[in-house]
């Protein structure tokens, strides 16, 4: 070794302890680099090739020194281990008094970041991004962060000093390669570095642009920067204060530089040179000054978030194709979505339409001789059950008798046979919560007198009346005149596929005893009652009080049999959670009222229409669930698709992430900014999904007349799995990005 580098590191103070944390007040005195016995050996598989074979020096605060060497001589991996982007085989590694050699990778990232800068040979610049941008990149990872404001002034400052104040807003494919080394240079200076690494500084530079950079190296090392120069070129070693020559992976000599070289410290540059440094650096690795309120509400975008948008606006047309799985997925699970709740809101409407909480109430079949009548075979329900019903049942709201017939109705040329012809109360309507289009109903007072009055349903009327209003004019059923007192809403066809609105509603008493006829037998005549009798002789009858009634009054006021039986019984409880109680409420009522001891089978059927609707329902949510997980496999796809994407772009953008570690970004670092890319796409590829989802189901509506409901649950659970879709599948390529070696990542081609 060289007596002068032997008198180097003999004149320099003993460095700090293995593993010894720098303390809190810098020793001035102490060496900024020191290394001892410094070696590096590669393995290329079973093959071992030594680099640094045994470096020992000491480089003191402030020194500008040049780093001279053949190609493989080893001073580019020497720079790598001073700029802790690659760690040592073996021997000790101070800098700042702390031991560099074990420290994890984001402790030593947390050295670069806030004592270390470094200007590369390629000039590493980020592509398609500004030089006020690239300048601005390190202090996203900076341990004391900058308010927004407070950064770009930065930035712009030392792009001035630079000169390229007019130069800031270009893309590093607009400049030229000295201003490209000027923005690495501004760069490197943005968190004013204890020690600044200059690889080939000049390297892919002319002679004249060379000379500036050089000179601009030197007015640094004059403001106090201890700068390291990598270089093979004699020239650019004339500028440093000292020059350490490498070969074959040890130190060949370490001189000081020319004497004229020490005096140009303090010579002001000439008049070629760019603008000299306004204002000096601030003291490195200080405290960030505190910030005002003001300043540090200036941070409206996180440094990751706004890095990982730079990014993802960059590659505009990968970022198109990656989030498009993803917006057909979610399009289709909105779609699908939207199209089940709209078949099952459907079928609800269809069995609200036929009353959701109403109960029928049948007569039961009855056996004779052990052979089954069938249902309706007799006639158990009377009309005193209704108003047994109405009275003893509290969960039950409306209760009506129905009986019904079969007949042709007649207006003037035009007749039309109806589906079924129904007698009942007022409170009908109310049970299956039908309104009216026009007119009003018949009331209690009607069915009190079996007055021939009706409400017709709008297939009846359309088929007699065409476009004339019925209300007021007179039909014929079965020559018994009934007179249209309104109009029932449109309801359309029920589950079954029967035309609802086919139906003419009247009194139950005017269409069981007037309609059906049916009527208490008319007393005989006396003369035929006394022929009848053998011993009328003996006893004459005597001159009846009142007069026979006629034929025709007997078929208009028919006297009503004592047990008079109706068809059925409608009731409509509260609500269909009441539906239960009510049926329960019911049948212990008719069970009393028909004497049925407790071993008798009862002689009504009570349906639940609930559980018809729970069923309708469940296989309405079948279907959808089964459309949701068709679409929600498209997802899945897209999903996949982001993860190959993220990982291309990771092998794509390796450059970027080790000059982004270089320059003192953590893992951690790495980790977010691809995952929130990730992110941020599915996000992206959610809300568009959305509208083309809400898109398709709208078309679907119009054009197929298809019921569709929106469905903010299917919108929110939609944007939050294309955001963990996003995480999910972003998360190995953003691993594996955060795990790359910085050195390896810049050695990436």
């Amino acid at each position: 070794m060289p007596v002068m580098h032997q008198q180097n590191v003999a004149a320099s103070p003993a460095p700090a302890t293995h593993g010894q944390e720098p303390s809190s007040e810098r020793d001035e005195s102490r060496p900024l680099v020191h290394l001892e016995n410094i070696t590096k050996t590669y393995h290329l598989g079973e093959l071992e090739v030594p680099v640094l074979k045994g470096v020992s020096l000491s480089i003191a605060r402030g020194e500008m020194v040049a780093l001279m060497g053949a190609s493989g001589s080893g001073k580019t991996t020497l720079m790598n281990i001073l700029g802790c982007l690659d760690r040592p085989s073996s021997g000790g590694f101070w800098f700042d008094g702390q031991e560099m050699s074990d420290l994890s990778p984001d402790q030593r990232a947390l050295v670069r970041t806030s004592k270390l800068g470094f200007v590369f040979q390629s000039f590493n610049l980020l592509p398609r991004t500004s030089a006020f941008h690239n300048v601005l990149m390190p202090l996203d990872y900076a341990v004391h962060r900058h308010a927004r404001s407070e950064a770009g002034g930065l930035a712009r400052s030392l792009l001035k000093q630079v000169g390229l104040a007019d130069r800031m807003h270009h893309e590093s494919s607009q400049m030229s390669g000295g201003q490209q080394q000027r923005v690495a240079i501004a760069r490197a200076l943005v968190n004013r570095p204890m020690l600044l690494l200059a690889d080939e500084p000049t390297g892919n530079l002319d002679s004249r642009v060379g000379d500036e950079i050089l000179r601009m190296f030197q007015r640094l090392h004059a403001e106090g920067i201890t700068v390291i120069l990598v270089t093979h070129d004699p020239k650019v070693a004339s500028y440093a204060d000292r020059t350490i020559r490498m070969a074959d992976g040890l130190i060949e000599e370490d001189s000081p530089g020319p004497s004229r070289m020490s005096a140009s410290r303090t010579r002001l540059p000439d008049a070629t040179a760019p603008e000299p440094l306004a204002e000096p650096l601030a003291e490195p690795n200080q405290p960030a000054p505190a910030r005002p309120t003001s300043q540090a509400a200036g941070i409206f975008i996180p440094p990751t978030l706004r890095t990982a948008l730079n990014n993802l606006r960059r590659h505009k047309m990968r970022s198109t194709l990656t989030v498009l799985g993803v917006i057909i997925g979610v399009a289709a699970v909105i779609a699908m979505r939207e199209i089940g709740q709209g078949s099952k809101t459907a079928i609800e409407k269809t069995i609200a339409s036929m009353g959701a909480s109403k109960i029928p109430i049948f007569p039961a079949a009855v056996n004779n001789g052990g052979v089954s009548q069938g249902a309706g075979s007799y006639q158990t329900l009377k009309p005193g059950d209704v108003e047994a019903i109405a009275r003893q049942c509290p969960a039950v709201t409306v209760v009506v008798p129905l009986v019904w017939a079969q007949a042709q109705a007649v207006y003037g040329k035009r007749n039309w046979s109806p589906q079924r012809l129904t007698g009942t109360e007022p409170g009908y309507l109310a049970t299956r919560d039908w309104d009216l289009e026009e007119g009003e109903c018949f009331t209690q007072a009607d069915v009190s007198s079996r007055n021939g009055v009706c409400v017709i349903g709008t297939t009846v009327r359309r088929e007699l009346f065409e476009d004339e209003s019925p209300v007021g004019k007179l039909i014929r059923i079965r020559n018994v005149p009934f007179r249209v007192v309104g109009v029932l809403g449109r309801r359309g066809a029920d589950m079954t596929g029967q035309d609802q609105d086919d139906v003419i509603v009247t009194p139950w008493t005017t269409m069981k005893f007037r309609v059906n006829g049916q009527s208490a037998p008319p007393a005989k005549a006396p003369d035929a009652v006394a022929s009848s009798r053998t011993t009328h002789n003996l006893y004459p009858v005597g001159t009846p009080i009142y007069p026979a009634a006629s034929a025709t009054q007997l078929v208009n006021r028919p006297q009503p049999v004592g047990q008079t039986n109706i068809d059925m019984i409608q009731a409509k409880a509260a609500d269909a959670a009441q539906v239960p109680v009510a049926i329960k409420q019911i049948a212990a009522v008719l069970r009393e009222r028909h004497h049925l001891s407790e071993g008798d089978s009862d002689d009504f059927n009570i349906l639940d229409m609930t559980e018809i609707a729970r069923a309708s329902s469940r296989t309405a949510e079948l279907m959808g669930t089964l459309l949701l997980v068709v679409a929600t496999i498209s997802l899945a796809v897209g999903g996949v698709g982001i993860m190959n994407i993220m990982l291309v772009s990771v092998t794509e953008r390796t450059r970027e992430i080790g000059l982004r570690m270089a320059v003192g970004a953590r893992r951690h670092h790495i980790l977010r900014q691809f995952l929130l890319e990730a992110f941020l796409l599915c996000l992206a590829g959610g809300v568009l999904g959305i509208l083309v989802g809400r898109g398709t189901s709208i078309l679907v509506r119009e054009f197929q007349h298809w019921t569709t409901e929106i469905s903010i649950p299917a919108i929110v659970i939609s944007v939050a799995v294309a955001g963990g879709v996003g995480i999910v599948f972003g998360f190995y390529p953003a691993w594996k990005a955060s795990r790359l070696d910085p050195i390896e990542a810049l050695r990436h081609e």
